[in-house]
């Protein structure tokens, strides 16, 4: 099979880190600029952008697909970084466990004080994601 269609390598699994979280909110702090210039350069015309919509293929509770490769084991319920396009800009980190199933969660801290690097919550997300 062609290697360009099937890729061999996992490297389109990143681990969900504080890096990856400040990237995210970079995008949204980078985004909301745009929309704001657009916003005062368009206010009489009525256009409408094109609005990305998330992957039918990745989204939560389904089986990722083959074509994403071979999860490492290492990789295995830990969060990592959302492989949807659409998520880009949106504060969620996705889990996968071992029988494929995608599991998305937010970033946002939980009860207001539980981060998602918090082990109490990464432990409650190895529970919940077990297969």
């Amino acid at each position: 099979m062609d290697p360009l269609f099937w890729p061999s390598e996992t490297s389109s699994f990143r681990r969900f880190t504080p890096e990856s979280l400040a990237a995210i909110e970079e995008r949204i702090a980078e985004k909301k600029k745009q929309q704001d210039k657009v916003n005062k350069k368009n206010k009489d015309q009525g256009a409408e952008e094109e609005k990305l919509t998330p992957q039918l293929d990745l989204k939560a509770c389904k089986k990722l697909p083959s074509l994403y490769g071979d999860l490492p084991v290492e990789l295995i319920g830990e969060p990592l970084e959302d492989l949807d396009p659409y998520y880009s800009d949106h504060k969620t980190f996705m889990v996968i466990n071992k029988r494929r199933t995608i599991f998305r969660f937010t970033a946002t801290p939980a009860l207001c004080i539980v981060g998602p690097f918090n082990p109490v919550r990464k432990a409650a997300i190895k529970i919940m994601t077990h297969s």
